[in-house]
C-alpha cells in the first residue's frame, strides 16, 4: 500500500490542465496546485529546517491552502492545525505556545501580531495568498530546534471545541493513508474515472476530523471538488442544482436552515440520502425534512478520538428498518465494537438499556475507549446517542442531562433551537439555564409560556432558572452550538438573565 507522501507525490504529478477545485465559481487546475505545493517545498528547504520540524498550518477552506496541506504532506511535515476563525492577538498567542519551526498560513492571517511572534519565537512564515506561496518577510528562517517526530510524522487535528478550547489529536501518517486517504469509495464500475464523476462538495474545516475526510480522499483519487469557505444554504443549494448529486451532507444545523429557506422538493429530487452527524439533530427537524422532500436524513457518530466515524445509517439500513429505526445512528462500521455499561459500576449492559457508551475504533487501536456519551444498543444492533455526560447538571442530588431538556424544548412549535448549560447556585450547586433560537415568521412565546411547555414534558428539577432569548445561538466553525460561549451568556453583568 503507497504511504500517503508517496500518495500525495502522485495527486501533484497529474496532467495540468486537468481542473482539481472549482472555488467562487472559478476552476483552479491541478497544474496550480502542484506550483502552490512546489512553492512550499522550495520555502520550507529555504528556512532551514530540519527533517520532522513541526509546521504549524492555519488552514482556511481556499485552494491554495489544499494545495498547501498536499505539499506539506508530500514533504512528510509533522503539521499541527490551527484554527483562523480567530482574533489575530489569539492567533499569535497560539503560535508561541505551540512553538512551531514554520508556519503556514494565509496572507489574510499573517498580521503584525502574528509575524511580531513569528520573529521573536525565531519561526519561518510562509504565506498563502492567490495561487502562490511566498516567505512572510523578515521570517524567511526559522531557528527552532526540530522539535518534530522524524520518520514517524503526524498530522494533530483539533477537536470541534463545543465544551471547551479545540485540542489537538495527533493520526499518523499510516492511519491517515490507510483509513481516511481510501474513505471516499471509488464507482463499483472500475472504468469510471473519478474525474469523470459529479464534483463532491467540501465545506468542513480542513482542520478538524471532518474536513480532512471530506477533503483528501477526492483530492488523492482524482474526484473534482466544489469548495465553499464555509457551509452556506446558497452553496450548498447551487452545488445540488448544477451538478445533480446522488448523494450529499449537511451539518446538522444545516437541515433547519434548508428547511427555512424553503428549496423547493423537486431540487432534491437527485438525492437518495444526506448524511448528518457530528452534534444532535432536533427530531421534530429531521421529521419535518423527510416529510418534505422525501429524502432520508442518515445520521452518523463519530469522534476525533476515534479517528472519525464509528456508526453510520446507511441508505441501505433506511431501506429495510425505515422508520422503525428513526433516530438510531446506525450500525457499527465494519472492524468496531460497541458496547454500554453502567456508570458506576463498568457493568455490561443488556440491549434496549441507556449506559455509558464504550467504544473500540480500529483505526485508534486495539483497546477500549470510554466515551462521555450516554447510549443505548436496541436488540438488532442499532445505536441510539442520548446525550453526554460531561455535561451533567448536578441540581442538588438529581442529574439532569442538558440534552432532556433541549429535546424537549425543540417540542414547541416556536423555538429552532436551543442550549442547555449548568450555571452554579449558592444552594444546589448548579441549576439549568437555557439559550433559546425562535423560528422566524412565528410569534414568540413568554418565558412564561416556555416553562409552562417544559411541564408538560419534564419534572419540574429540570426547568431552567436563567434564560436567554436571542436572535442566534453561536456556533463554532463546524455548526455546532459553541456551548464556552453559550455559558459566557449567563456570565453576571447586569444582575438580570431572565431576558
Amino acid at each position: 500500500m503507497p504511504s500517503l507522501d508517496q500518495l500525495c507525490s502522485a495527486a501533484l504529478a497529474r496532467t495540468g490542465s486537468q481542473p482539481a477545485i472549482e472555488f467562487e465559481k472559478r476552476w483552479v487546475s491541478w497544474g496550480q496546485i502542484h506550483h502552490v505545493a512546489e512553492q512550499v517545498g522550495v520555502l520550507l528547504d529555504a528556512s532551514g529546517i530540519e527533517a520532522g520540524a513541526k509546521v504549524a498550518f492555519v488552514a482556511r477552506n481556499r485552494p491554495s491552502a489544499l494545495a498547501a496541506l498536499l505539499g506539506l504532506l508530500a514533504q512528510r511535515c509533522s503539521i499541527r492545525m490551527v484554527y483562523p476563525f480567530q482574533s489575530a492577538a489569539a492567533l499569535a498567542s497560539d503560535i508561541e505556545r505551540i512553538a512551531p519551526a514554520v508556519m503556514v498560513a494565509d496572507a489574510e492571517d499573517c498580521s503584525n501580531s502574528v509575524t511580531t511572534i513569528l520573529q521573536a519565537c525565531g519561526v519561518a512564515g510562509i504565506a498563502l495568498r492567490d495561487m502562490h506561496a511566498t516567505a512572510v518577510r523578515g521570517c524567511e528562517r526559522s531557528s527552532r530546534a526540530p522539535g518534530g517526530v522524524g520518520a514517524c510524522p503526524q498530522i494533530e487535528v483539533l477537536t470541534s471545541g463545543t465544551t471547551g478550547p479545540p485540542k489537538p489529536f495527533a493520526l499518523s501518517y499510516e492511519m491517515v493513508a490507510e483509513h481516511i486517504a481510501s474513505f471516499a469509495p471509488l464507482p463499483a464500475d472500475r472504468t469510471v474515472q473519478p474525474a469523470s464523476l459529479a464534483p463532491t462538495l467540501l465545506m468542513f474545516p480542513v482542520s478538524n476530523i471532518s474536513g480532512l475526510y471530506s477533503t483528501l480522499p477526492p483530492l488523492l483519487n482524482g474526484q473534482r471538488i466544489v469548495l465553499l469557505e464555509r457551509f452556506t444554504v446558497a452553496g450548498w443549494h447551487d452545488h445540488l442544482l448544477r451538478f445533480r448529486p446522488q448523494a450529499s451532507g449537511l451539518p446538522p444545523a444545516g437541515i433547519q436552515m434548508i428547511l427555512d429557506t424553503g428549496i423547493p422538493r423537486a431540487d432534491l429530487s437527485c438525492l437518495r440520502g444526506i448524511g448528518t452527524g457530528a452534534a444532535p439533530l432536533d427530531p421534530g427537524a429531521h421529521r419535518a425534512f423527510e416529510e418534505r422532500y422525501g429524502v432520508p436524513i442518515l445520521l452518523a457518530y463519530g469522534a476525533t478520538e476515534f479517528g472519525g466515524p464509528v456508526t453510520r445509517m446507511t441508505a441501505e439500513l433506511h431501506d429495510i428498518w425505515g422508520s422503525r429505526k428513526f433516530g438510531s445512528v446506525g450500525h457499527a462500521l465494519p472492524g468496531v465494537k460497541l458496547r454500554v455499561v453502567d456508570e458506576d459500576t463498568g457493568v455490561i449492559l443488556p440491549p434496549g438499556t441507556e449506559g455509558r457508551l464504550e467504544v473500540i475504533s480500529p483505526r485508534i487501536g486495539p483497546d477500549w475507549i470510554r466515551t462521555s456519551d450516554i447510549a443505548l444498543i436496541d436488540e438488532d444492533g442499532f445505536l441510539f446517542h442520548r446525550g453526554r455526560t460531561d455535561g451533567v447538571i448536578m441540581r442538588g442530588g438529581f442529574k439532569l442531562l442538558p440534552a432532556t431538556i433541549e429535546q424537549s424544548l425543540l417540542l414547541h412549535p416556536a423555538i429552532a433551537a436551543a442550549a442547555v448549560v449548568g450555571i452554579e447556585e449558592h444552594r444546589l450547586g448548579q441549576v439549568p439555564a437555557a439559550a433559546i433560537e425562535f423560528r422566524t415568521g412565528v410569534a414568540r412565546p413568554s418565558i412564561a409560556d416556555i416553562e409552562t411547555h417544559l411541564r408538560n414534558h419534564l419534572p419540574s428539577t429540570h426547568i431552567p432558572t436563567a434564560w436567554r432569548l436571542i436572535d442566534e445561538l453561536p456556533r463554532t466553525p463546524s455548526m455546532k452550538v459553541d456551548i464556552p460561549a453559550v455559558r459566557r451568556t449567563f456570565e453576571p453583568h447586569d444582575g438580570n438573565t431572565n431576558h
